[in-house]
């Protein structure tokens, strides 16, 4: 079990330490909570309750049943369709392997924790609560006897790769990929930058979006001026990693082509560029890549 950042939690004593213990095990507490029954079934399918019933100790971000829903994993059979060496990684990416009670999370921003999948995840703690890779921690505390289980509003999912790899992989994003690589053919090679280390926040706007601003096809992005493209793609880039937890109401986040963007927080997140009438919705967001986040948006940004 990977051991956490000695850098994000404050020590807790050994009294504090007894004092949190439940009598049930993390697996127990799951089983036993008609909000878990979704997390329940997954770590069925992936073979987990034994490791979760397990010595540990152990902290668990807990999805509840609504963020399997919002997730698309809504039933047992749905859950039971994802490979189980997939779903093993998405479960331990949710896993720690020691014992971080609320009071143990340092106030920061975006702290990298390693998790028992051998990948980051990106701690907050301020005013506002405690998120996870932007998902609010929305109970915290639920004690168990080999561990703690904060619950989530969202299933964490791993990072699949960098922001071009996740982008290739996704169909919605097939005319952004065109328009990257289209661009890439000019005097910026924005797919190596986007491949990049990072880190980078990127406002992706679907298919939709690029028909809605005049593209009616992949054909004709591959027919556009690759410095137009670039000047348009490099708008909707961040130079550093921004969840959906970090944007605040009026926010101007510069862009890395020299531009600002306008945040927007009433009736949802929003994102609005400098010559669009509108602000864009920001949905879904946080998509974790080994280089940043995506925030998935049906607009794209003029400059």
């Amino acid at each position: 079990m990977a051991v956490t950042s000695s850098i994000l939690f404050t020590a807790c004593s050994k009294d504090d330490d007894e004092e949190m213990s439940g009598s049930q095990t993390i697996t127990q507490v799951v089983v036993s909570n008609n909000s878990f029954s979704l997390l329940e079934a997954a770590l069925i399918h992936a073979g987990l309750t034994d490791v979760l019933s397990g010595k540990g100790p152990f902290t668990v971000f807990a999805p509840n049943n609504e963020a399997f829903v919002a997730a698309g994993l809504d039933t047992e059979a749905k859950i039971k369709a994802v490979p189980v060496e997939t779903l093993k990684k998405i479960l331990m990416y949710h896993v720690l392997g020691q014992r971080v009670p609320a009071s143990g999370i340092a106030s920061g921003s975006n702290s990298p924790v390693k998790t028992a999948a051998d990948l980051d995840v990106f701690i907050t703690k301020n005013a506002s609560g405690v998120f996870v890779n932007g998902a609010s921690v929305i109970q915290a505390d639920v004690m168990a006897s080999n561990g703690v289980i904060h619950v989530v509003n969202a299933v964490l999912m791993p990072p699949m790769g960098n922001i071009v790899q996740v982008a290739q992989a996704n169909p919605n994003f097939s005319f952004l990929v065109a328009a990257v690589l289209r661009a890439s053919q000019g005097s910026t090679n924005v797919a190596q930058v986007l491949s990049g280390q990072g880190p980078l926040t990127v406002f992706a706007p679907t298919n939709q979006a690029f028909m809605n601003a005049g593209f009616a096809n992949v054909a004709a992005i591959q027919a556009a001026d690759p410095a137009v493209l670039t000047s348009i793609l490099t708008y909707h880039v961040v130079g550093a990693r921004v969840f959906s937890s970090d944007l605040t109401e009026g926010a101007k986040p510069a862009t890395v082509n020299g531009g600002t963007v306008t945040i927007t927080l009433g009736g949802g997140a929003k994102v609005k560029g400098n010559k669009n009438t509108t602000a864009s919705i920001i949905s879904p967001a946080n998509m974790v890549t080994t280089n940043g986040v995506i925030h998935v948006i049906d607009q794209v940004l003029l400059p």
